[in-house]
């Protein structure tokens, strides 16, 4: 879905264009971002239908002549994730491909409402692992003849990080819940997102205060947690667009520009 110029403006601005000939969908466009593109059989791309100005969904074969896909290259996070520009030029796709019960933008906001909650797991995930590897650390590096696990100040930053995976932890239970009772909505997607983001940004931090220098060594692990968290803290909406989101189901007023 996300363009080089269109991220958080999807739902109005999307640049990609979908043209209709016959039982064939014309596309052309941009799109960043797009997580092991360079390598997948298949990508979903979502593009704004010129006839009824309406966001669709297709199913693009890699191989489709006009489909042109370029690994972005010096990431600092994600490394392990293939993200791809992918091109499109007068690329023809059947209508058989296209996605039958996706026709507006409410419709793809299902898929960001699932993926948003595998977002705020994630953030479950990288907290649990730079705090996993500080309190290895901890327990293993001495300093005035003891480890510095046992000095007041590292419990405390012990303590802090624990208090955030655990609240975190928590809410995205619920989330699992919900959804396999079928309530999940988009606000709580956000909220998630949101909330476990924020906490796993401030978790690694105190990971990586806790190693003090070796916290930006790879061979240490918390520095890469620091730097995948960057990447997590900003896909699948920004902080901003899911307090929004949230906002909005609170308050009962839309603050959408």
């Amino acid at each position: 879905m996300t363009e080089p110029l269109v991220g958080s403006g999807a739902s109005r601005g999307l640049g990609t264009t979908a043209r209709r000939e016959g039982d064939t969908w014309i596309l052309n466009g941009q799109k960043k971002w797009i997580g092991n593109s360079t390598f997948g059989d298949l990508t979903i791309i979502w593009a704004r239908d010129v006839a009824d100005n309406q966001v669709k969904g297709f199913i693009v074969e890699n191989k489709t002549p006009g489909f042109k896909v370029e690994k972005i290259q010096h990431k600092m996070a994600l490394r392990v994730v293939q993200n791809g520009l992918i091109t499109l030029e007068d690329c023809k796709v059947p209508e058989e491909n296209r996605l039958q019960n996706d026709s507006t933008f409410r419709d793809t906001a299902r898929v960001l409402r699932m993926t948003r909650g595998f977002v705020a797991w994630e953030a479950v995930g990288c907290q649990m692992g730079a705090y996993e590897n500080a309190l290895l650390y901890a327990q293993q590096r001495e300093q005035f003849g003891k480890p510095i696990a046992s000095f007041q100040l590292v419990q405390d930053l012990l303590v802090k990080m624990v208090g955030n995976i655990t609240a975190c932890q928590c809410m995205v239970m619920r989330l699992s819940q919900l959804q396999d009772q079928g309530r999940l909505a988009d606000e709580h997607a956000s909220l998630a997102k949101a909330f476990c983001t924020v906490k796993m940004r401030e978790t690694v931090g105190f990971a990586r205060e806790l190693l003090g220098a070796n916290g930006i060594l790879l061979d240490y692990n918390v520095g890469r947690f620091v730097a995948d968290s960057e990447a997590i803290y900003s896909y699948e909406g920004t902080r901003e667009m899911n307090t929004l989101i949230v906002g909005r189901a609170v308050s009962g007023f839309s603050a959408f520009i």
